[in-house]
């Protein structure tokens, strides 16, 4: 299964529009033989964390990724707290990982794991250490910090948490680009812009870390030791939320972690999701397609790309199989352009900047690219349209849905073009570069 999340601040991360991941939001199994990016050294931590902490620290809790170990435990303590008989089971799967696969016939349309509430790890669960958890909402720290903390929390307990059974049935070390170094990422991602938006994701995730370290935990290190409450196990903590948090509609917008269903994989060719039932009261998903006795059953993590499904789960579909996919095209006004300050000033006032990404998938691009590739080209003689451009560019105009300029369009679309051109000149410096290292790429991702 991969992992999930949600943003402790407003911009970081976004909730997408189906129920089982968050946008984002890092994974150890998936519906295809697919990539997975996986780093042969441990976590890089900050330097502060370096002083106190081995390189090679290894946690006290979770198994190994591809572990079945824990499985029956799992499976007996969900039975013990309220989880009614099952169609599916864990078992290995594509690649050894780990799946849900069907026990018995599971029809079409038939509704399946209805997970109680009582088995959701959420911001109103009742802390083993209550009076941690009193002061952290004391703090009025935000939902994902404090469930992150609260995760570490209760690991460290161990047998002492209700949650044991399930924290050991989490990897150890997921799939994660939040686990990935500077020199990794700036080596492996170099040609993409998912590069960026991991770099800034790390760097907002030890910010939060230290925010809470110099405001709650240093003050109270009797109840958040920092051998418990490090970088190290703060990032783990961030690892298996942004990639297994749920988002239930149904439940007013609860974000919880699911135990059991968090085991299901994602496949690009499923479109149900989880959410939860109020005729049942349980989480569910129902089925769009029948499955026979050994097969993996799956659900959607959203319409994502390849490189969101990167970022929040540390997987990659193989190749062809996500019609979802779009690849991010960078573009930037010209400074060299008369007007370079003029049309940044009306793109700034739409939120906007003087260089901005635009996602393009094989049956197009968006208006939007249209419009930032039109204030681009656009010369000094249409100055009145560049606030109604970069307005459009920023999806918040709400009067020309079809934004054309005839006289510019050709120049615009071979402003596009040679930007095309310009990142898969980049990509094909990369694919050299890993050949020369004795990678191929084609035989990785089939």
């Amino acid at each position: 299964m991969a992992e999930a999340s949600r943003t402790f601040h407003a911009t970081l991360f976004s909730l997408p529009t189906f129920s089982p991941r968050f946008h984002f939001k890092l994974s150890y199994s998936h519906s295809h033989p697919s990539l997975h990016l996986k780093r042969a050294r441990s976590v890089q931590r900050s330097i502060s964390e370096t002083k106190t902490m081995s390189l090679n620290t290894t946690l006290p809790w979770g198994c190994d990724i591809d572990s079945l170990e824990n499985a029956e435990a799992l499976q007996n303590w969900l039975s013990d707290s309220g989880l009614p008989p099952q169609k599916v089971g864990i078992n290995k799967v594509e690649m050894g990982k780990r799946g849900l696969v069907a026990l018995k016939k599971i029809n079409r349309g038939e509704k399946i794991l209805f997970v109680p509430p009582s088995l959701l790890i959420s911001s109103d669960s009742d802390w083993s250490s209550p009076v941690a958890g009193h002061v952290l909402k004391q703090q009025n720290v935000a939902d994902l910090p404090l469930l992150a903390t609260y995760l570490i929390s209760e690991a460290n307990l161990q047998k002492s948490s209700r949650w044991s059974n399930y924290i050991s049935s989490l990897p150890r070390e997921p799939y994660s680009l939040l686990h990935w170094t500077r020199s990794e990422l700036d080596r492996y991602l170099k040609a993409s812009q998912i590069r960026l938006r991991a770099i800034e994701r790390i760097a907002d995730i030890t910010g939060t870390f230290d925010d809470l370290r110099r405001r709650i935990f240093s003050k109270h290190p009797h109840l958040f030791p920092k051998e418990v409450f490090n970088l190290v196990t703060f990032r783990w903590s961030f690892g298996i939320l942004l990639s297994r948090l749920v988002y239930l509609y149904s439940m007013d917008g609860k974000v919880a972690l699911v135990p059991w269903a968090d085991m299901l994989n994602h496949s690009c060719e499923v479109e149900t999701y989880l959410n939860y039932d109020k005729s049942s009261q349980a989480v569910v998903f129902t089925t769009d397609r029948a499955y026979q006795p050994g097969e993996q059953v799956f659900i959607s993590y959203g319409k994502k790309s390849n490189a969101e499904l990167l970022l929040s789960y540390g997987f990659v579909p193989k190749q062809g199989t996500n019609l979802n996919d779009s690849v991010e095209l960078p573009l930037s006004l010209k400074i060299s352009d008369k007007c370079y300050k003029q049309k940044l000033k009306a793109l700034m006032k739409h939120g906007l900047s003087a260089s901005q990404c635009y996602p393009i998938q094989i049956s197009g691009w968006p208006l939007e690219l249209m419009a930032y590739a039109y204030l681009t080209v656009s010369p000094p003689s249409m100055s009145k349209q560049f606030e109604e451009m970069a307005a459009m560019a920023s999806n918040e105009s709400i009067i020309r849905k079809d934004l054309r300029y005839p006289e510019i369009e050709e120049k615009a679309v071979q402003f596009i073009l040679d930007s095309c051109e310009s990142s898969i000149s980049k990509y094909s410096k990369f694919l050299k570069w890993l050949h020369g290292f004795g990678y191929n790429i084609s035989r990785t991702t089939e």
